[in-house]
This record gives structure tokens, C-alpha cells and sequence, in this order.
């Protein structure tokens, strides 16, 4: 299981021309779901990200999370993050999880940290357009 994060001041992500997720200051969580991925990464996965300290504290040093500056996040599904670009000129997703257990572990993932934090979503599998104002920028590529 794979979240690419990005620190933001404002995202949202627009299905069909319409906002269906939108947050401020918080994180964009991109999220892609491997073969062999399962519960237990899925709660891993999310409590390293909304534990994970890249936000500055009063010093200008990466010692917060998301949570501790009352941030939002909105998670969108990315079954490319799980491409195979080893090889080739074409990316290969045989790596990916099939698309109804990535689907499951994806909602999975978003009603753990919506317990959490105030948390938005876009649609899975969905063609989505992503806009970001990235802070920082501030990128992190998180597996477990």
C-alpha cells in the first residue's frame, strides 16, 4: 500500500465538472493498493500518515502532524502509484490490487481516518482532476 502525501494549503478534486471533495490546509493523500495489501497495512498505512511530522512547529522545524495543526485531508484512490516502471517505455499495473479489493481497502482507508480527522474523498475509479496549492512544496512517497 502506497500514499504519496502532500502537504497543501488548499485541494480538491472535481468529477464531471462538479467539486465532489474539496479541504484547506491539511493533506492531499494520493493512494494506491498493491496485490497483497489487507487490513492490517491499510491501519498501518494510516496511522503513519496522520502521525507522520511535516508540519512546522514554532521553530520552522517538521516536528507536526496533521492532526496536532488541526488540519484536513482529502484522499483520492491512484491505482498508478502501483505501476511497475522498471521496464519498458509503458507502465505495467499487474502489481496493483484487483479493482473491487483496492476499492474495499481504499474506503477502508478513508472511515480510518475519518474517525481521526475531518477527511474528504474523491470517486474510485473515477476520471478525476486534481487541483492543489502544495505548501512547501512538501512530498512524501509512504509504503508499508
Amino acid at each position: 500500500m502506497i500514499a504519496l502525501i502532500q502537504r497543501v494549503k488548499q485541494a480538491s478534486v472535481t468529477v464531471d465538472e462538479q467539486i465532489i471533495g474539496q479541504i484547506n490546509h491539511g493533506l492531499l493523500i494520493l493512494l494506491g493498493v498493491e496485490q497483497g495489501d489487507n487490513e492490517q497495512k491499510v491501519s498501518r498505512l494510516c496511522d503513519k500518515v496522520l502521525g507522520y511530522r511535516i508540519f512546522s512547529d514554532s521553530e520552522g522545524k517538521m516536528n507536526l502532524n496533521v492532526q496536532q495543526v488541526q488540519g484536513e485531508v482529502l484522499v483520492v484512490s491512484q491505482f498508478t502509484l502501483a505501476a511497475d516502471t522498471h521496464k519498458g517505455m509503458r507502465p505495467s499495473f499487474t502489481k496493483g490490487a484487483r479493482p473491487e479489493e483496492a476499492n474495499r481497502l481504499y474506503q477502508l482507508f478513508v472511515e480510518q481516518c475519518r474517525q481521526q480527522i475531518y477527511t474528504q474523498t474523491g470517486q474510485f475509479a473515477a476520471n478525476m482532476q486534481v487541483s492543489l496549492i502544495n505548501d512547501g512544496p512538501v512530498t512524501f512517497w509512504l509504503q508499508v
